[in-house]
């Protein structure tokens, strides 16, 4: 009776999917856990930088976690020392100070992390970002909001959720970093000369496309806004401000 049993919820289930193939839509869902903010880990590195590559590899095995959003902003201004970033951009140097100033502590360095845009760490130092990861949901634990990114056919769907009533300030910014996954550099000159060096999710852009008031709101871009030359994926993020806490996110792992 077992046997017949385990049988008839087999092929139950295959019938499940088999009507799931048939009847579904091509839409594809991405979204935040419903109560815990997706970590946005974002690392500011070079390719000048001997101290580097040990967490350009870290933050690769950080985006494999499904409960991290993993984003690499490489820098420019140790561009002098030898060797030009080939994949530099100076509004992420931009962006790095303006972390350190909003958080008052002036710590600009690589390789560096920061974890929601609030607390940051060592790069390469595998506990202690484990620590900021932890410490900023524990930071932001009543700050959350549902963030969630839909993509069918040629269209992508934001959705974004009401703000709790205990956060404080209920508005936000929305940012779109446009990504490439899998990037590898040989470097021919300066302190990583000779190497080759893996970047994963590489920000090939990062720019504002809206605000929010607090309130929940369905957003719908073409596929087309969301690409570019290389890229083939992307995320949202929720800011407060242009470098304060990040209170959610979402990503879209594939494009093409």
């Amino acid at each position: 009776m077992r046997r017949n049993s385990i049988l008839c919820s087999v092929q139950l289930k295959f019938l499940v999917v088999l009507l799931s193939a048939f009847f579904g839509s091509s839409e594809t869902v991405f979204s935040q856990d419903a109560n815990k903010t997706k970590a946005v880990v974002e690392l500011f590195t070079s390719q000048g930088c001997s101290s580097c590559p040990p967490a350009d590899n870290l933050l690769g095995k950080l985006a494999e976690r499904d409960d991290i959003i993993a984003l690499t902003m490489p820098i420019d201004y140790w561009d002098y020392l030898g060797w030009k970033d080939t994949l530099a951009r100076p509004e992420f140097s931009k962006r790095q100070r303006s972390y350190a100033r909003t958080r008052g502590d002036r710590q600009v360095y690589t390789p560096q992390i920061i974890v929601n845009g609030v607390v940051h760490a060592v790069g390469s130092r595998k506990d202690e970002v484990n620590a900021a990861i932890a410490r900023s949901r524990r930071q932001l634990e009543k700050s959350h909001v549902s963030v969630t990114m839909r993509l069918k056919d040629d269209k992508i769907f934001v959705d974004l959720g009401d703000a709790p009533e205990t956060l404080k300030e209920r508005k936000g910014k929305l940012w779109l970093a446009i990504v490439e996954q899998k990037i590898r550099v040989l470097i021919k000159r300066g302190e990583n000369h000779g190497q080759r060096v893996t970047y994963f999710n590489v920000v090939r852009a990062l720019k504002p496309i809206g605000g929010w008031n607090g309130k929940a709101v369905t957003l719908q871009f073409n596929k087309s806004d969301f690409l570019m030359k290389d890229s083939d994926g992307c995320a949202i993020i929720l800011q407060q401000g242009n470098t304060g806490p990040i209170i959610g996110a979402a990503e879209l792992k594939s494009l093409l």
